[in-house]
């Protein structure tokens, strides 16, 4: 089969294509003929070894995949050769096959493409996970999310619609903030041309917001949580700005507010029951036209270098998907 690899860590133009051996699968596991996968920020990270995993060289990155099964285990009974399926693999999407554990497969709605597929499951597995699990979202809560023009943040906006908040939306250009807007949310805030905190105290009436969804880290991080209403929760989703940031122990004090981590990946291998409903409600609102995910771009398999590194200096708006067949 034909997979991007990595042989030592290093940045994407290191990545190369090559002819190598199919993955053998274990009694719990499923092959999978790859037709798409989605590009994430974890695969910018894994790469120069910067990820919380750090698979054994040669790897493909590519955490997400959708297409056909070509093979099970003999301990999977959920699936069969030929179903239509999408797959959360931490690691090796970027090639032709590859081997994932049962438990991280879902059968793929009919009406949904390969594509759509590569484009779901992690940005609305996180997002759902983020908003009904973490931070117990109410019809009528005011939602805030920052980097609202990526993937997980698009996600966002929409399930957090779905679920009845009020959606605020905010990003760094006039562009993002109408893709923001396309998908459903109330209020805009370009925080690159006025002060987050001033803005959000405007829109909220002083309240401050309830819910505050961070993919994106960096300096906006205190700021945003500095408009936190009281029992508000701050959704720790990400560091897309490559900074970790810290907070002053005082500020969750003062306003009874959470600081809550969302980790989607553990999430579904820890709580596959939860999981898979949230995926039920996710392709039901899907099939109602509730969920609209965006594909902005597609790179074939060759191009994996190109999706990865767009991703990684926060040029792209919505999902990239490689494709593989």
């Amino acid at each position: 089969m034909k997979a991007v690899l990595c042989k030592a860590f290093g940045p994407a133009e290191n990545l190369v294509v090559e002819e190598c051996d199919s993955p053998q699968i274990k009694k719990g596991d499923v092959l999978l003929d790859v037709h798409a996968a989605g590009v994430n920020f974890p695969d910018t990270l894994i790469i120069e070894g910067k990820y919380q995993f750090k698979p054994p060289f040669p790897f493909s990155p590519g955490g997400e995949a959708a297409g056909v099964v070509a093979a099970v285990g003999e301990k999977i009974t959920h699936l069969k050769v030929g179903d239509r399926v999408m797959g959360l693999t931490g690691w090796g999407s970027f090639a032709e096959q590859v081997a994932v554990p049962g438990h991280n497969v879902l059968p793929i709605p009919q009406e949904m493409d390969f594509e759509t597929a590569a484009a779901f499951s992690m940005t609305y597995g996180t997002s759902m996970h983020a908003l009904k699990q973490r931070a117990n979202l109410q019809p009528g809560e005011t939602l805030l999310v920052l980097g609202a023009s990526g993937g997980v943040g698009l996600a966002a906006v929409e399930i957090g619609k779905a679920m009845g908040a009020k959606v605020i939306a905010a990003a760094s250009t006039v562009e993002k903030l109408e893709v923001a807007k396309n998908a459903g949310a109330d209020e805009l805030i370009n925080y690159s041309e006025t002060s987050l905190k001033e803005k959000l105290k405007e829109l909220t009436a002083g309240q401050g917001v309830d819910v505050i969804y961070d993919p994106v880290g960096g300096a906006l991080f205190e700021e945003a949580f500095r408009s936190i209403a009281w029992n508000g929760r701050m959704l720790v989703v990400g560091f897309a700005a490559g900074d970790i940031p810290s907070l002053p122990a005082n500020l969750p004090l003062l306003k009874g507010a959470s600081l809550v981590g969302v980790f989607w990946g553990s999430f579904a291998q820890r709580q596959p029951h939860d999981n898979a409903a949230n995926f039920k409600q996710l392709f039901a609102w899907h099939a109602e036209g509730k969920l609209k995910p965006l594909v902005s771009q597609t790179f074939a398999l060759e191009q994996a270098a190109d999706a990865i590194n767009t991703l990684g200096q926060r040029k792209a708006v919505g999902k990239l998907v490689v494709k593989v067949r």
